[in-house]
């Protein structure tokens, strides 16, 4: 199904404005693209992991009909939705853990925990953690993460939501990316 790029911000200013059939007649119209997301991020997630793509799909949806944002268009659509998958997953990653370190306790053969599973988890719940100082720090830098890494968005998709140049985009995207490494791996280098 091809839709004009502004059907999709058409969609989304009725629905801001109470239109509840706008919604119905938007999902189809953007479901390919979350879907394309979902499994962008489910590629990354732990390969014994509960959430499918659908699911993953459905659970952000219901999270973003729920919140009162002011929809700007579909590249803010799906910048939101890419954050709330995000979200949704490091929620997931954060039960896992807590499982994992006995609160659903479970007992294993030696061979399947070396597959480490919850290690993906824990790198999730650090990049979350990262995402939100860099957040702190510099927000801008924080949402052109979201946008490109998170949401697929290209650089000129990811400025015009932010309404900077791509040049800037290139060049946060860069520092973000850098600052975010070091954050991230900081404590990794060091031995217990």
């Amino acid at each position: 199904m091809t839709t004009s790029p502004g059907e999709v911000t058409v969609l989304l200013h009725a629905l801001r404005h109470g239109d509840r059939a706008a919604g119905d007649k938007l999902f189809p119209l953007v479901y390919s693209e979350l879907h394309r997301l979902a499994r962008a991020y489910m590629r990354r997630e732990r390969p014994d992991h509960t959430l499918q793509p659908t699911a993953l799909i459905n659970e952000a949806y219901m999270r973003m009909a729920n919140a009162s944002i002011d929809w700007e268009n579909r590249a803010h659509f799906i910048g939101v939705a890419a954050n709330a998958m995000r979200r949704i997953l490091v929620d997931h990653a954060r039960a896992h853990m807590a499982a994992a370190r006995g609160g659903d306790f479970q007992q294993v053969e030696w061979s399947e925990a070396l597959g480490l599973p919850a290690e993906r988890s824990r790198e999730l719940v650090a990049l979350d953690e990262a995402l939100h100082e860099l957040e702190k720090l510099n927000p801008r830098q924080a949402k052109i993460i979201e946008l490109r890494y998170i949401g697929g968005l290209s650089f000129e998709e990811a400025a015009a939501v932010l309404d900077i140049s791509p040049r800037t985009a290139k060049r946060d995207w860069a520092l973000a990316r850098l600052w975010l490494f070091k954050m991230v791996n900081r404590g990794k280098d060091e031995t217990p």
